[in-house]
């Protein structure tokens, strides 16, 4: 089997590595920035750090916030129209991953006018041209949506959210800068740790997982169960270890792809707007318990990754039983509910099925399902 991997050109990380972008910028022979942020960092003055940063060398920028915690196609159409208004020729995207999501959207459409009609960019679009010049600063722990092929817009009008997976979109630079992390709140670091989780052990057990993902996954599981309980409580070393860890499961998800988790997470943001984070943190050990009948060899190195004493001498099953378990604990030290209750709605389960059923992270799941099978994996988390 052939393994792709697509990564960005360059990427920055630790302490201070903001204080890079503006001389990236000028190295290239860039005009004026497109800063695509969200009200909220623009309002705190997260956003500000790297823009400061913009005025103190004199390099121009204008600023787009219309972006909500799950970006909608209008929220991309409209950022395509302020772009071609600014007169900028690179983007700089500041936050989580709705604001880089709308970037990308909004880069790759830039390039690629014929793709104007956002629904377009479903699934793998067959782009032409790379996306607008990007650097993108993650500003959560979580998404790593600054280092993937990925990107998800949610379609308000049919209740869904659509992936769209291509090589044209990733940023060219990444910049992980754990101090753009530490104004987040426990609720939010610790969603946002969660979905990095997930998407290490989903990518980890995923049917396209390759040698070179699971380094990066493996390694990825180790450093977010090591640090997320710390980054929650706001330590120095916990936000280092999960700024790099989630940036990890990036390298290696964004090129083998996720599974059943994810795909049933996307509808409940879409249909209800919860958060994304949350919404795979509780869903993943059912997760988990589904696909352990096709994938639970796999589960012994998540354990061990995890820390999961004795694990070398379980049986399989054993040893599928204790990582479960440990992934429920991590999720409960950290706040996340343990269910769907008041969230799912009976009548909303079956098109939330085959939602999920449709989503472009379902054929990578190492268990086949159906639309039934789906509904019933709700159902036993209300």
């Amino acid at each position: 089997m052939v393994s792709r991997i697509v990564l960005n050109t360059i990427s920055y990380h630790g302490k201070g590595a903001i204080e890079k972008i503006p001389e990236e910028l000028q190295a290239r022979g860039y005009k004026k920035a497109f800063v695509c942020s969200d009200p909220d960092l623009l309002k705190f003055g997260v956003t500000q750090k790297v823009t400061d940063l913009l005025d103190k060398v004199g390099f121009p920028y204008s600023v787009y916030s219309e972006i909500k915690p799950n970006p909608t196609i209008e929220n991309v159409q409209h950022g395509v129209e302020a772009f071609k208004v600014s007169g900028a020729d690179c983007i700089v995207t500041i936050g989580g991953g709705s604001s880089m999501d709308t970037a990308k959207a909004i880069g790759i459409i830039i390039e690629n006018p014929e793709f104007a009609d956002v629904r377009s960019l479903e699934g793998v679009a067959p782009t032409k041209k790379h996306a607008v010049f990007t650097i993108a600063v993650p500003t959560t722990a979580g998404t790593a949506a600054e280092v993937t092929i990925n990107y998800v817009i949610t379609d308000v009008e049919k209740k869904r959210k659509f992936v769209c997976v291509d090589t044209n979109d990733i940023p060219e630079i990444a910049v992980v800068d754990p101090d753009m992390m530490s104004s987040m709140p426990k609720g939010l670091t610790a969603a946002t740790g969660m979905d990095a989780l997930t998407h290490a052990i989903e990518g980890y057990i995923t049917k396209g997982a390759c040698t070179i993902s699971d380094m990066f996954h493996l390694e990825a599981i180790r450093l977010i169960s090591e640090n997320l309980r710390g980054a929650v409580q706001n330590t120095e070393a916990g936000r280092e270890g999960m700024a790099l860890g989630q940036y990890i499961a990036g390298m290696g998800f964004s090129n083998v792809g996720l599974g059943i988790v994810h795909s049933m997470a996307h509808g409940l943001s879409a249909l209800y707007d919860t958060p994304h984070g949350v919404a795979c943190a509780i869903i993943l050990p059912t997760g988990l318990e589904y696909n352990k009948s096709v994938a639970g060899e796999r589960y012994r190195a998540v354990g061990k990754a995890m820390g999961v004493e004795g694990i070398d001498a379980m049986t399989a099953e054993e040893a599928a039983d204790a990582t479960i378990a440990a992934v429920k604990k991590l999720s409960e030290d950290v706040g996340i509910p343990t269910n769907l209750k008041g969230i799912l709605k009976e009548e909303d389960v079956q098109f939330l099925a085959e939602s999920a059923f449709a989503d472009a992270c379902c054929p990578g799941n190492p268990r086949d399902t159906s639309v039934e099978e789906i509904a019933e994996l709700y159902r036993s988390l209300m």
